[in-house]
């Protein structure tokens, strides 16, 4: 489902897959994240790091009831860094990019630690 914004020029389409793209790169430029796991695999307990093109896999994005925007990160750690610190700074990040660069009302980030491993 995209989302419709309003502009003086017309009308600005963004689907799910964009905003899931837009988040996965925000999270990318926090330190502390070695990358993304894709949602799948967290069922099989396996957490396999996706490349730069394959970024929207870790992301889930839903509507509250609202009508804000709810997105689930599946990311991996780097080993050694403090999880509760580098979750925070993936949600600010993530509000602070959808919020102010593409104008998106979100409600809440969610984070899901599907891993640990040593960055490289």
């Amino acid at each position: 489902m995209a989302i419709e914004l309003e502009t003086e020029y017309g009308k600005v389409y963004v689907t799910d897959q964009v905003i899931a793209l837009l988040a996965g790169s925000a999270a990318l430029d926090c330190y502390g994240l070695v990358g993304m796991a894709s949602r799948n695999q967290l069922k099989d307990g396996i957490a396999e790091l996706l490349r730069k093109d394959n970024l929207s896999r870790g992301v889930e994005v839903r509507r509250s009831e609202q009508g804000a925007l709810v997105i689930d990160l599946y990311i991996v750690v780097s080993y050694g860094t403090k999880i509760s610190v580098v979750a925070h700074n993936v949600q600010t990040k993530v509000k602070y990019v959808l919020n102010e660069v593409a104008g998106l009302q979100v409600e809440a980030v969610n984070i899901f630690v599907a891993g640990v491993r040593i960055a490289q």
